[in-house]
């Protein structure tokens, strides 16, 4: 008994290391595949409200989108004699985007414009720098996008005025942004995205550089349907803010935006609710100048639709 006692034990501890050594090789060569995954649909949009997803078109494909933002739902400009901003239209853009490779993706727009800034042109690009993994060895995505936005108001003879333009340099706005997203499983994906923005000529006694930072989410109710939010922070100077509301009496606010997002087969549809009254990101980030909490706060509606140009996918 004892002889079979101290085999037992010898083989046990013998064999236990190799049977172990060979289950982690087992195991990872199961998961071989997994490692080399990357992360899908982090978000299903390249936009969720206001600010902008990882999310690019892939190579031979086009989006077409169009946003629109309605007047004030409640406040002084709001209610039943506007029919809760229904009457009223305060920005609409109509977009084009396509994929130059999976990665990159070049977009064209005009927008309507917010304020006394409007007819806006703009030319973006959109690149994927780094994709999340299965395996988490990239714990996140990152993308890269920048655009260029012209107006072709015309010039005030307001010196002070935001759009009293002496050049055609005066009309150029750009944008730079990272955007940060990880997709925590199914269901659940958050984004971060720090943005810089240039303009070249402002109202008076306005910055022309300026920071913001932003955060946004989407949480999957239905298989189609998920809520969307999204919330920025523009880093504004204190001094020039505080001359701007003793002198023109307008004061800046955060842009907060939620709603809903509806998959119907090739369309992406938003039904959304924000206080920004502009759709572009070289104006709301550091033009919004409504309140929530003073009911200047608007309905919106995106929708998008994908086409496909690879004759290989078609096929």
């Amino acid at each position: 008994m004892k002889l079979h006692l101290k085999s037992f034990l010898y083989l046990s501890v013998t064999l236990l290391p190799a049977l172990a050594f060979a289950q982690d090789s087992l195991e990872k060569a199961l998961q071989m595949p997994t490692e080399k995954r990357n992360v899908q649909a982090t978000f299903k949009a390249p936009k969720l409200i206001n600010i902008q997803t990882n999310e690019t078109i892939y190579k031979n494909e086009l989006d077409f989108r169009v946003d629109h933002r309605f007047g004030d739902i409640a406040g002084s400009a709001g209610g039943t004699k506007n029919f809760f901003g229904l009457d009223q239209s305060t920005d609409i853009r109509i977009g084009f985007e396509y994929g130059i490779s999976d990665r990159l993706s070049v977009g064209l727009a005009r927008a309507k414009g917010a304020g006394v800034v409007t007819q806006l042109y703009e030319g973006n690009l959109k690149y994927r720098l780094l994709e999340q993994t299965a395996d988490d060895k990239i714990p996140v995505a990152v993308t890269l996008f920048g655009s260029t936005t012209i107006s072709a108001a015309k010039a005030s003879t307001d010196p002070t005025a935001a759009n009293a333009f002496g050049g055609f340099k005066d009309r150029l706005t750009y944008v730079a942004q990272a955007v940060i997203a990880r997709k925590f499983n199914s269901n659940f994906s958050m984004l971060i995205m720090p943005s810089y923005v240039h303009r070249n000529f402002t109202v008076f006694g306005d910055q022309n550089d300026m920071l913001a930072l932003s955060v946004g989410g989407r949480i999957k109710i239905t298989k189609r349907m998920a809520f969307v939010a999204d919330y920025t922070i523009p880093f504004r100077d204190k001094n020039k803010e505080a001359y701007l509301e003793s002198t023109l009496g307008t004061k800046y606010y955060k842009t907060l935006g939620a709603g809903l997002e509806f998959e119907t087969g090739g369309h992406i549809f938003h039904l959304n609710f924000t206080n920004a009254t502009a759709i572009q990101e070289s104006q709301f980030i550091t033009d919004t100048n409504t309140s929530w909490l003073k009911g200047q706060y608007r309905w919106g509606f995106s929708i998008a639709r994908r086409f496909s140009f690879d004759k290989k996918k078609a096929k």
